[in-house]
This record gives C-alpha cells, sequence and structure tokens, in this order.
C-alpha cells in the first residue's frame, strides 16, 4: 500500500509540475502539461526507469538522497517534501542534518537569472542544482551520483574540472574546503551522510587527511576563477559564495567584468553551450 501511495504522489506532483517552472524549455506537442517521467528523471539525476518503478509501485524504498532530489526536481513545499519522506519510509531530515531544501525564494532567484551560471550547494558543498548556464560553464552535472556530487570529494579524488588553479590557489582552495567542512561537521554532528563522507575523504585522501587534523574552522570566501571551456575558450570570472540565512544553503554565482573578452564569452556561452545541453 506504502508503495502504491508513494506512486500516487509522485504521478499527482508530477503532473502538476510545468516543465516551464522547473526549468525545462518548452517546445512541441504535449500530451499533458506537467512532467514527463524522463524530464523528471533528468531533473532529479535518476533513470527513467527507476522513476517508472517508484510510480508504479515496483520501488517503494528510495534512499533519502533520492527523495530529495525528488521533492527537488517536484518543487515541494516544506510540508510535501516532509510527506514524501514518510512514504518513502524514511523520517524527513531534522535540525541535526544537513539542509538539503531549496526554498521558494531561492528557486525563483534561479529562474530570473537565465543568463547567469548559478549552483545551489549545501552547507557541505553538494551540489543540489545548478541551472543550465551553470551546467553549460562548468559541465552537465546531471550523471553525477553519490559523492560525485561533492564539491570536497571532487577536488580531493581527483575529478576533472574545468577550472584551472595555480599550485598556491589550489593549496589555499583546498584548505578552505576543508575548513568549511570542519564547520559544517561541527553544525551537524548527527548527519550520517556527511560522517561517511569525512571518514572516506580521510581514508582516501592524505591531503584531506593532513588539513582535518590541522583543526582548522572557517569559510570559502569569494574569489575569481580561470575556467577552461571547450567551446569559447578561457574565461576569468567573479564567483561569489552567497549564503542563504535560515537554510544553509551556497549559491555559487559566476559573472564576468563589463566590457571585458571574458563577458563576450559569457554572453556567447548562453547561446552556445545551453542549446548544446538541449538539443
Amino acid at each position: 500500500m506504502a508503495g502504491t501511495e508513494l506512486g500516487q504522489a509522485l504521478r499527482r506532483w508530477r503532473d502538476r509540475t510545468a516543465p516551464d517552472t522547473a526549468g525545462l524549455p518548452v517546445g512541441g506537442r504535449r500530451r499533458a502539461a506537467g512532467l514527463r517521467r524522463e524530464e523528471l528523471a533528468l531533473l532529479a539525476g535518476i533513470s527513467v526507469d527507476y522513476v517508472t518503478r517508484l510510480e508504479q509501485g515496483r520501488a517503494s524504498n528510495p534512499s533519502g538522497q533520492i527523495v530529495e532530489a525528488l521533492a527537488r526536481a517536484l518543487r515541494l513545499s516544506q510540508d510535501e517534501r516532509g510527506y514524501l519522506f514518510r512514504l518513502a519510509g524514511l523520517a524527513p531530515p531534522g535540525p541535526d542534518t544537513v539542509p538539503g531544501y531549496l526554498t521558494p525564494s531561492v528557486q525563483r532567484l534561479l529562474d530570473r537569472l537565465v543568463d547567469t551560471p548559478v549552483g545551489v550547494s549545501d552547507a557541505a558543498w553538494t551540489l543540489l542544482l545548478a541551472n543550465p548556464m551553470y551546467a553549460a560553464l562548468m559541465g552537465d552535472p546531471t550523471g553525477w551520483r553519490g559523492f560525485e556530487r561533492n564539491g570536497v570529494w571532487r577536488n580531493f579524488m581527483g575529478a576533472s574540472t574545468r577550472v584551472r588553479h595555480t599550485p598556491e590557489e589550489t593549496r589555499t582552495f583546498q584548505s578552505a574546503l576543508v575548513s568549511e567542512l570542519r564547520t559544517t561537521a561541527l553544525r551537524y554532528p548527527a548527519d550520517p551522510h556527511l560522517r561517511l563522507l569525512i571518514s572516506e575523504l580521510r581514508a582516501h585522501s592524505e591531503r584531506f587527511a593532513e588539513l582535518w587534523d590541522t583543526g582548522s574552522v572557517g569559510r570559502v570566501e569569494s574569489s575569481r576563477k580561470t575556467i577552461e571551456h571547450p567551446q569559447v575558450g578561457v574565461l576569468t570570472l567573479d564567483c561569489d559564495v552567497l549564503s542563504v540565512a535560515g537554510s544553509d544553503l551556497h549559491l555559487l554565482v559566476y559573472t564576468a567584468r563589463p566590457g571585458t573578452e571574458d563577458a563576450d564569452r559569457l554572453k556567447l556561452l548562453s547561446v552556445l553551450g545551453t542549446q548544446t545541453l538541449v538539443g
């Protein structure tokens, strides 16, 4: 019965979510106004087959990460999100776990910044949502799974990136990441996913373990980033890290100084890059 109720709720919410409100292009003939299954799968970063099995009641125990991703993709309210967690047989995240809820105001902000690369991460630097311009600039993150979505993990485990750092910049940035992760761990000591992330990083990265053992706390500051893009070339952009009061979210906003070649390349990317993503 729980699996059936879960599937019914997902279908109901999918049917009411218009593609344009979810940041997807609208085109062609559609049988319904809501999201298609493949669109929900894309937004949540899961397979179409898994969405189908959930809706049909053939899969009834999704993980907390998948439930959170579905709630964001469907733009559920806080109460609806809690209901979805309970339908999945899970307790909604409490005050001791890293928040992953995108407030309506943050969602509206992303909807309006269509020409600006913006990514939203939680307090542990796990990427929750990226607008099309962010994906065009930094690479499409929809295929990332698990720890691959975490910025600290990607930085220390050698994941590919378009950002180019000098050795000194790398050391400074890594130190800041670890310092902020420790600060987050102090705020959310009961979060099992965060504890596992730290344990795995300590086990697999000597550099992370070395920095972690210093005990430093702090935060990642705004900076300038040099990004090597395969289509438009090298861009040097301001990367502002904005904190959302009350939700502990990070907004990573990339902008170019007006009148520069970087601004021209970013404008070109708004045409070329997003066409590639939706084509």
